[in-house]
């Protein structure tokens, strides 16, 4: 199946390269993306971007085709705040992803103190390690594993991998999830979401708003990192340092709209805009 959308609001490299998901790849005239089990091909001719995929609903869904985002640069630019215009602009085709909740709870806790190539090189490992083989427009690839498979793996296997000191925290919440599910989560709102995402072991605050955003599409989140707190320095003026005030300082400025903010902020940062 293929699916076509103007490219102007889903441009391919913007939407996968701004932190938001790990498993991607260059292929052909765009990218190959994985998403749990599922699989697709994602490029653009600069007037539509095209996914093939064997999923439409899925992948319509993943990309979040159905929200206009027209209106989301609008609504960024409306703030008149120089640094997010810009990035609003050059980034109109960046788009937040609907991925899945578990998936983005363990790569959020090897996320931690990390940098984007070893993030992907360990949850690659991870995948060969305990994932399905499968195969995709002729590439054989990984599945993410299930969470009853992580929590079989064992603190060693993660080490193995590359995790460092954040084996026993994957460990210890696959464990947990595999006992408890995560039904409980599902219902929470942000807040809650939140709070209760903390209680996991490896996840603080800017992770847990990182898994909320990117994994249980809780717009409202505003996850702080050094970035973020270059962005609230350098183009906001601001003095605070504690970084859970700073997180404060932009829900009260931008509210549900402060995932949305957030990403045009640190991409546009990223790219020196």
């Amino acid at each position: 199946m293929v699916i076509s959308y103007d490219a102007k609001y889903f441009h391919p490299l913007h939407t996968l390269d701004c932190g938001q998901i790990f498993r991607f790849e260059p292929f052909k005239e765009g990218f190959l993306a994985f998403s749990g089990v599922k699989a697709c091909y994602v490029h653009s001719d600069g007037a539509k971007t095209f996914v093939e995929c064997d999923d439409g609903d899925y992948f319509y869904n993943f990309f979040d085709l159905a929200r206009d985002y027209s209106k989301i640069v609008e609504m960024a630019k409306g703030y008149s705040i120089p640094l997010l215009t810009r990035s609003a602009e050059s980034c109109s085709g960046l788009r937040l992803l609907n991925q899945q909740k578990e998936e983005m709870i363990y790569s959020f806790i090897i996320s931690q103190n990390n940098n984007i190539p070893r993030i992907k090189g360990i949850i690659s490992r991870i995948c060969a390690g305990l994932g399905e083989k499968r195969e995709f427009m002729g590439v054989e690839y990984y599945t993410f594993p299930s969470t009853h498979a992580l929590a079989g793996a064992g603190a060693e296997f993660f080490k193995r991998a590359g995790c460092g000191y954040r084996d026993k925290f994957l460990d210890e919440t696959a464990k947990r999830i595999d006992k408890e599910g995560i039904g409980n989560l599902e219902k929470l709102n942000t807040s809650a979401l939140k709070q209760a995402l903390m209680g996991y072991k490896g996840v603080g605050a800017k992770v847990a708003d990182c898994i909320a955003l990117f994994g249980f599409s809780k717009r409202d989140s505003f996850p702080v990192d050094t970035w973020i707190e270059k962005i609230y320095k350098e183009d906001f003026g601001g003095a605070l340092t504690d970084r859970n005030k700073i997180c404060d300082y932009f829900l009260g400025l931008f509210g549900e709209n402060s995932g949305y903010i957030q990403q045009y902020l640190f991409y546009g940062k990223r790219l020196n805009l």
